[in-house]
């Protein structure tokens, strides 16, 4: 998955693989390998990429191995992780324990309506673990247009549609001109 993400902003850069190869100092049948996924690069040369992309390096760190099954991909998944966006927390409550069955969280987000009710309770924490592909019925932190929410995942093909678990919530069906973005997956509450 990180060579798709790596191929996807050196596109929307507007950067070729000549260009990228040159600045980076990656030889171009290595970094072809590395778009491709044959090869994840090493974290320096994806610290040099990111430099030369002019974006973050933590973020596609988030995606470095992961893979894209087939169901992931036909809902193109690669175009709904974000490599420059970060998630804004407006407060911060302090430390929660990371359970060891979920070790790859990223962060405890508390649950802040009762959409998802009885699933996660309002006010409790769930564990995210940041720009993770989702698969249907997988539970996930979504921005849509701008505003974050916890929802049940559906893909089938290319349709998407987020699901509250309660059931005075209206299902949300993504549309191809819908800001969206997969913020991560929910690993355990």
């Amino acid at each position: 998955m990180i060579g798709d993400m790596i191929a996807k902003a050196r596109r929307e850069k507007r950067m070729t693989k000549t260009e990228l190869a040159k600045l980076t100092d990656i030889n171009i049948g290595h970094l072809t390998h590395i778009e491709k996924g044959e090869r994840n690069p090493s974290h320096k040369a994806l610290k040099n990429i990111c430099r030369a992309l002019d974006i973050p390096y933590q973020q596609l760190m988030y995606t470095y191995d992961k893979d894209i099954n087939e169901e992931q991909e036909t809902y193109n998944v690669v175009n709904h992780i974000s490599y420059s966006r970060l998630l804004a927390v407006d407060s911060v409550s302090g430390f929660i324990d990371c359970p060891s069955n979920v070790p790859s969280s990223a962060i405890a987000l508390k649950v802040n309506d009762d959409a998802m009710e009885p699933t996660f309770k309002k006010d409790s924490y769930v564990f995210v673990e940041f720009n993770t592909p989702l698969n249907s019925k997988d539970y996930g932190v979504f921005s849509v247009n701008d505003e974050i929410m916890i929802r049940k995942f559906m893909a089938k093909k290319e349709k998407i549609t987020l699901k509250a678990d309660n059931k005075d919530y209206k299902d949300i069906t993504i549309k191809n001109d819908d800001d969206f973005y997969i913020v991560g997956k929910i690993l355990s509450k």
